[in-house]
């Protein structure tokens, strides 16, 4: 196995549904970075010294890719890699099965890291307010409102809210219909809490953790998307009087589970206190606004953590946001809208040609400035553009 020391470490894979973040945060820090990613979208490309696509639309799909099959695309790549950073939706990958370091927490770690059930258990052993879970035997027991949700991963596209026994059978045969992996074993039944969803992101090594930012979460956004819980960015960073309790409660998860590199804690920051509602044991969404707001390189960082070392603790400079615009209908890119969103200066910028499904994302916007009132409405008047530039497009085209 290669040493992961950087003088010896150049060339990166990294591997994952979404992987743009993460692949142009490693071309900034130096490496020469190559992607198999679902998207390949343009931006992505253009950090990439090189990308292939991952050939797997769906959660599904993914379970099923074979390590033969992503050996087979790395050897198109001709490079010999130094190490491989799994992302979004390969997070279990064997790390034995590479010859390469792997950047990244063990499987077993990821894997019950993941587990939102097996964290709920966790949590109640070690006394962290989170919200209570129900088996698929408690049914009769549970206290409504609920949140119905993918034992793992999901980005909230799958999460829904049951009122009643009547609605929660409902959900569960909707969400089956929906992906047939979505079954009473593989989802969770949560009590619903209300607050303001947060997250805490960390750096660590195998004897500490670091909070590096503490982000506000927007989630259902109405101007950013039609779904009411899916991920729709975020805000660096989170000022609010519970940062620093829910700081110190995601490092010490981050030990408790043996997680290494970039990872981050959903938090709920309620009336009561904060609230741990998941881990998300990889880089996350929020990495670009982390890197815009506390001046720091996470790729560089995350592979620092695997030689022992920690940065000193950022501080924040102004507010960075980022909003992820989903479609509201099946979408073509033409040139015209292609040339429109890149005038927006955002990421996640979608090939000309592309094909956007109805409520799949479309693009990333961000904004830089000295409060967070400034930012959100920098956000949203960018969406509205967007927005009104699609109609008017539609009713052309349809004239």
């Amino acid at each position: 196995m290669n040493d992961p020391e950087r003088g010896n470490m150049q060339n990166i894979l990294v591997i994952g549904f979404d992987t743009r973040n993460i692949v142009c945060s490693a071309s900034r820090a130096g490496y020469t970075v190559c992607s198999i990613d679902a998207f390949c979208d343009f931006d992505l490309r253009e950090c990439a010294y090189a990308s292939s696509f991952l050939e797997c639309k769906t959660i599904q799909e993914l379970h099923r890719l074979k390590t033969s099959r992503i050996k087979a695309q790395m050897a198109e790549f001709g490079l010999e890699f130094d190490a491989l950073v799994p992302g979004s939706g390969l997070e279990m990958l064997d790390h034995k099965d590479f010859s390469c370091s792997v950047l990244a927490s063990s499987p077993d770690a990821m894997q019950k890291a993941s587990d939102k059930l097996y964290l709920s258990k966790k949590l109640e052993a070690l006394g962290i307010p989170h919200p209570r879970c129900y088996s698929p035997e408690e049914l009769d027991a549970v206290e409504y409102p609920v949140m119905i949700k993918p034992i793992s991963g999901g980005g909230g596209v799958f999460n829904r809210i049951a009122r009643s026994k009547q609605e929660l059978l409902a959900i569960l045969e909707e969400l089956h219909g929906l992906n047939p992996e979505l079954k009473e074993e593989t989802v969770v039944i949560q009590e619903f809490l209300e607050g303001i969803p947060s997250s805490v992101s960390l750096l660590s090594t195998k004897n500490e953790a670091l909070s590096v930012a503490v982000n506000e979460q927007l989630i259902g956004i109405p101007w950013l998307s039609r779904l009411p819980f899916v991920y729709c960015g975020n805000i660096t960073p989170f000022r609010n009087e519970q940062a620093e309790e829910m700081e110190a409660l995601a490092e010490e998860l981050m030990l408790e589970f043996r997680l290494l590199g970039s990872n981050g804690v959903d938090f709920l920051a309620s009336k009561k206190g904060p609230v741990v509602l998941e881990i998300n044991p990889r880089f996350q969404g929020s990495l670009d606004t982390v890197e815009m707001a506390m001046n720091i390189n996470l790729f560089e960082a995350h592979a620092g953590c695997f030689r022992g070392e920690l940065p000193e603790k950022p501080k924040a400079k102004g507010f960075a946001a980022r909003g992820v615009i989903y479609s509201d209908r099946e979408l073509f890119i033409d040139q015209k809208l292609m040339e429109l969103i890149l005038r927006e200066k955002g990421a996640d910028v979608p090939s000309q040609g592309t094909v956007i499904e109805p409520d799949g994302p479309l693009t990333s916007l961000f904004a830089r400035t000295s409060t967070r009132e400034e930012a959100v409405l920098s956000l949203e008047k960018g969406a509205n553009r967007i927005r009104a530039f699609i109609e008017n497009h539609t009713k052309t085209e349809g004239a």
